[in-house]
Parts: C-alpha cells; sequence; structure tokens
C-alpha cells in the first residue's frame, strides 16, 4: 500500500505591514473596495477599522473624494443619500419626509425637522459614516420667535477641537451655528427685519446668547447651503442674494454685497482659502474672489479670478435651455468640486483638473449638499477591542521598503502573482479581485455590520440593489471630457487677464 503524500508546509504569509499598505491603495472613491477587504479575515478588518488607517489615508491621497449628497428634492424614487462613486455604495440618512438637510462638513450632517411631519421641532447631527445620531433642541430664542421667523432657517456644524486636522472627527465635539430672520414690522412698504445667530455647543450641551443685527430685506435661507472659512467665518447666501457672515471668534454678524444682485451666485472656497462666489451666466461660469484687505471693511472689492466655459466640457444636449435649466447646486468643501445641474443630468466639475463626470441622470437638484470623507468600516462587536496586527519598523529605511514593496505588488499584480510564492500570489489575487470586481449591492444594511463573516458577505451579495431603477438609469462614474482639452477659458483670452 502506498504512503500517503505528505502534506506540503504552508507558505509564508506577506508581513502586516505589507497587508496594510496594500490596503491603503485601493481606489478611495470606491468604499466598498475597504468594506469587502475588512470582512475577509480579522488582521485585515482590525487594520481598515483602526483610527490610524483613516489619517494615513489622507496622508497617502491627500484630497478626499466626493462620497455623494444629501438631497431635499421630493421624489419618492431618489434615495436620501445619492451617492457619486464609481461602485455602488449607499449610507443610511434621515428620512427627508421628517428631516431636511442643511450642512455636512468635518464628518457631520446636520438637519432640521419638517415641523408638518413631527410632534415636536427639533435638530439632529447625523455622522455618515458611523451612523450616530444626536438630537439637539431649537435655540431658546428662535421658539419664543417662531411665529414671526421667515420660512426658512439655516445652520452650518463644524468640528471646532484646536489643533484638528478633521481627518477623524466621529465622536468628537462640535459647534453649530443657527442663523434666523424675524419680520417685526409686517408692514410691507415700512417693513424690519431683523436676522440673528445663535451658537451650540456639544460640550455644554447649550445655546450661547443671540446676536443680532437690522436688515432691510428678510433673508430667506431656503436655496443655499452655507460656507466655512478658516476656522472662525461661516457664510450664508440668503435667496435674494445677500450674504451673512458670522465672525465665530467675535460673535458677529456683518452683510455683504455680492457682484451683482442680478445673477445667481453660490458659495465656494477662493483660491487662497477666503471667500468666493460661483456665478451661473447660461453657457459659462464666472469664479470670482473677495480681496483681502488690511482692516475689517465690509466693502473689500471682488476680483473676476476665472471663467469656465461650460459649452466645452458639458454635452451638447446640456447646454438646451441654459438660461432656465442650468443651475450650480452645491460646492463640495475640501474636494474642490461644484455640482451643475442641467437637463440631462447633474455633473460634477473638478474645478483643479476640469474633469466632468455624470453622476445622476436627473436633474431638479435646485440644492444639494455634498458629503465629502473617506469612508472606513467603522470597529463593531467583537472587533471592538481587537489591537492592530502591525509589526514595528525599527528602521526607516525598512518602512520605506514596504511601502515601495506594497506599491510594486498593487501595480504589478500580475507579473507578482506569477512570481511570487502561492500565499503572494493568494493575496494579491484577493486584492485584485477587490478593484476590478463589480461592487455589491450589499447597501445599508452590509455598510452597517462590517463585522460579518465571509458567509454572510456572500448573501448580501445576492440581495437586490436597494436603489433600483434609480440609479441604473445613469452610471455614477460617467467621464464627459478630461483635463486634457483645451480650456475654451485660454482661447478666448490669452492673455488671461479676467
Amino acid at each position: 500500500m502506498a504512503a500517503p503524500p505528505s502534506r506540503r508546509a504552508s507558505p509564508p504569509v506577506l508581513p502586516d505591514e505589507l497587508v496594510e499598505e496594500i490596503l491603503l491603495r485601493l481606489p478611495p472613491d470606491e468604499p466598498a473596495c475597504l468594506f469587502r477587504a475588512s470582512v475577509v479575515c480579522k488582521t485585515w478588518g482590525c487594520a481598515i477599522t483602526h483610527p490610524s488607517f483613516r489619517r494615513r489615508l489622507h496622508k497617502l491621497h491627500g484630497t478626499a473624494p466626493v462620497l455623494g449628497f444629501l438631497h431635499n428634492w421630493l421624489e419618492e424614487r431618489t434615495p436620501n443619500f445619492v451617492r457619486t462613486t464609481a461602485s455602488a455604495f449607499s449610507l443610511a440618512a434621515p428620512d427627508r419626509r421628517f428631516w431636511r438637510a442643511l450642512d455636512c462638513r468635518h464628518g457631520r450632517a446636520f438637519f432640521i425637522s419638517e415641523p408638518e411631519n413631527r410632534d415636536s421641532s427639533e435638530l439632529l447631527v447625523w455622522e455618515p459614516v458611523t451612523g450616530a445620531q444626536q438630537r439637539v433642541p431649537f435655540p431658546p430664542a428662535f421658539e419664543r420667535m417662531r411665529p414671526a421667523v421667515l420660512i426658512y432657517p439655516s445652520a452650518a456644524v463644524f468640528c471646532p477641537a484646536d489643533g484638528c486636522d478633521h481627518h477623524g472627527c466621529h465622536g468628537g465635539p462640535f459647534r453649530v451655528v443657527f442663523v434666523f430672520t424675524v419680520e417685526t414690522d409686517p408692514d410691507p412698504e415700512y417693513g424690519e427685519y431683523v436676522t440673528s445667530a445663535c451658537v451650540y455647543s456639544s460640550e455644554t450641551g447649550t445655546w450661547a446668547e443671540l446676536t443680532s443685527m437690522h436688515c432691510d430685506l428678510g433673508m430667506d435661507f431656503g436655496e443655499y447651503p452655507c460656507l466655512l472659512v478658516g476656522r472662525s467665518l461661516v457664510y450664508f447666501m440668503s435667496n435674494d442674494m445677500a450674504i451673512l457672515e458670522y465672525d465665530f471668534a467675535s460673535n458677529e454678524l456683518t452683510e455683504i454685497h455680492p457682484p451683482d444682485y442680478d445673477s445667481r451666485f453660490t458659495l465656494m472656497l477662493a483660491k487662497d482659502g477666503g471667500l468666493g462666489l460661483i456665478q451661473d451666466l447660461d453657457s459659462h461660469l464666472k469664479l470670482w474672489s473677495r480681496e483681502a484687505l488690511s482692516d475689517s471693511s465690509t466693502d473689500a472689492p471682488w476680483v473676476l479670478s476665472r471663467v469656465i466655459y461650460l459649452d466645452n466640457l458639458l454635452p451638447i444636449g446640456a447646454l438646451v435651455n441654459a438660461a432656465t435649466s442650468l443651475f450650480v447646486s452645491g460646492f463640495a468643501e475640501g474636494a474642490n468640486v461644484i455640482f451643475v445641474d442641467t437637463v440631462v443630468g447633474l455633473f460634477t466639475i473638478d474645478l483643479l483638473s476640469e474633469r466632468v463626470s455624470k453622476v445622476f441622470g436627473k436633474n431638479n437638484f435646485r440644492q444639494l449638499i455634498p458629503v465629502v470623507g473617506f469612508y472606513t468600516p467603522m470597529v463593531r462587536d467583537e472587533h471592538q477591542d481587537l489591537p492592530v496586527s502591525k509589526a514595528s519598523v525599527e528602521e526607516r529605511g525598512e518602512e520605506e521598503k514596504t511601502v515601495d514593496q506594497a506599491q510594486h505588488l498593487f501595480d504589478n499584480g500580475p507579473n507578482a502573482i506569477q512570481d511570487g510564492t502561492s500565499s503572494t500570489r493568494s493575496n494579491v489575487q484577493t486584492m485584485s479581485s477587490m478593484t476590478v470586481a463589480k461592487v455589491p449591492p450589499c447597501g445599508d444594511a452590509a455598510l452597517e455590520s462590517p463585522g460579518m463573516d465571509a458567509a454572510l458577505l456572500y448573501e448580501v451579495q445576492d440581495v437586490t440593489d436597494p436603489l433600483g431603477d434609480v440609479l441604473k438609469d445613469c452610471p455614477k462614474e460617467e467621464s464627459v471630457k478630461n483635463s486634457a482639452t483645451t480650456s475654451r477659458d485660454d482661447a478666448r483670452n490669452p492673455r488671461g487677464d479676467w
């Protein structure tokens, strides 16, 4: 009788630090890739869910991707959160039948309740990545003045922590700046208005004293997102194009006039990091920046810094009836991306590369709230106390060697599979499949359970896409034209002196 074949010794596995370096190089704009990797094994799951992994993503990739946007469009078949990523991805956003989205920044989104659908009115802070929610009461002064308040107030949410890089603000302190306008005299000829701001601190759980200013027109903040400049200046755009500045440091309100009251503007960060504006002008956009002065003058001039001709970027059909149907719907802070709504769908324009992508096949998004950040699965259940398995690196040279090796494996997957050990081949094949395979339509349930095992993952892959036909009518990353196309800005104005 022949002797049974001897069992081969298991080949060595990839070092943990090398695995993490490869995981860091998965496409950041395809968050489902990291989710899939996190459920492969505990070692990978611990590495991806560790807080340091998110910080390293920022360090390696720099600018965070736009994951999608929140909106208040009353279309039942359109999900509350609409992804703009290349692969299927979903977040369980609060139901817009009860909550109206106002702002999103530093890993948090802010909502105001729709009073006609609720027994009591309140505010809501929601963390898209963790799913955590926190209710916030209305400012007492706002409650007292509610009968005289104009229809739409607004609010900004941000992280106030000194020295925070805002790469992982989840669970930390936050501030809310809430603004609203009260009509003090209902006489249409001699009407008077008072616009007020109030600040909420999550650390104390209280609202500060009200700050108010008189204004000639009532500021209705129903259509335009706000903007944070630096660490203390928050800007709000009213429907009549008046700009309200709130200085968090000095607790002062100031009204700023736009370059032209007869045009439509959207707030944006200027190239120098200051206050900027996007002006809609049919087939082109004008980008303005506010000149910084040595004093605190409210009459600082506006400077035209750039013109973007959309007929050089968007499909021809997108500019049909542009005068009435083309809108800049939002600006993504931290990503330098604007959203443009047209008759053929919604597009994003990267202001640095001028890369244009069609992200939704329907229009009428007059206001949307971009969600920007690196999405990584969070620690849940049994992963809560598991340490990250990573060997310490004694020498800087060894660390650089690991990084180079990881980049080589990621860039040269097929060659690495041919040349490496069977263990290396297995690891590289697994990671390669996560980058090229179609991401499963896992939906909210899967994204909320990064601790699931492989068997459950396969069950999730068979679930029907929760977004249905709404998302199938438009690929999420349809590139229209890239930065290689010569901009008509330069062709029409070779001097560049806008």
